[in-house]
């Protein structure tokens, strides 16, 4: 990121989109198509490489756009990313400049700072009128079902992921750090994965139907047969109690 720089140790914002997208079982040639982003912007982000992708006004436009489109809540991931991010430091003129070199270039760094306020002026008004538009009546994005073929676990990160195998017809529904998902219909055979940043829970019609699976662990049925089931998973592994 051009005049600023973020803490070396990972901040946990790149691990949990890979996450997200590996659960969905999304490429990163799909997410780049879906999100118009370049695969090299994916990458980065997912890497946590800004250096690589301009000015920050633009970063948090990317992290904004891709937390999104992987059904995170994109507030929690841009509060996440800013805790990390530091302050640009303006350049002062050089000692040994005359007056007149001296006046030009602290000019330049006014000039300079002009830009970034109007940058950032533009980029929150274009943040609202998405937000007024987002309330009008466009849904969350849905949850992405994965095929029938057996979950493989990604590599431990930050988040969680729980994925809900169907051994009968059972109806399913998350809510995904806070934001509800549209209820899915599986029959025998079918399966549902979900991630989150910080806790996800899940909620299925019959707790005898299903099987579960937790960052990779199989926790085998987890209710009783004919009941509903309901359980709240979060990022540290450690669960809620279930609803009865």
């Amino acid at each position: 990121m051009a005049g600023n720089s973020v803490r070396p140790a990972s901040i946990g914002v790149g691990p949990a989109l890979r996450r997200a997208r590996e659960i969905a079982g999304i490429t990163p040639d799909e997410a780049a198509r879906d999100t118009r982003l370049t695969t090299q912007q994916i990458g980065a982000l997912e890497r946590e490489d800004f250096d690589l992708m301009g000015e920050e006004v633009y970063v948090r436009a990317m992290l904004r756009t891709y937390a999104q489109y992987l059904g995170l809540k994109p507030d929690k991931v841009m509060s996440a990313y800013a805790r990390h991010a530091e302050e640009p430091e303006l350049p002062s003129p050089p000692a040994k400049l005359g007056r007149v070199e001296q006046a030009l270039a602290a000019a330049r760094i006014r000039d300079n700072q002009r830009f970034l306020l109007i940058a950032a002026a533009v980029l929150l008004i274009a943040a609202v009128a998405v937000g007024i538009v987002s309330r009008g009546g466009v849904p969350p994005p849905a949850t992405i079902p994965t095929a029938t073929t057996p979950f493989v676990s990604p590599t431990p990160g930050p988040g969680v992921g729980v994925t809900v195998n169907a051994t009968a017809g059972v109806n399913v529904t998350a809510t995904i750090d806070g934001v509800g998902q549209p209820t899915t219909q599986l029959g025998p055979g079918g399966s549902i994965s979900y991630s989150a940043v910080q806790d996800l829970t899940v909620s299925v019609s019959d707790g005898g139907a299903i099987r579960i699976v937790v960052d990779g662990r199989t926790l085998g049925v987890p209710g009783s047969a004919g009941r509903p089931w309901s359980e709240t998973f979060v990022a540290s592994g450690a669960a809620a109690e279930p609803s009865p």
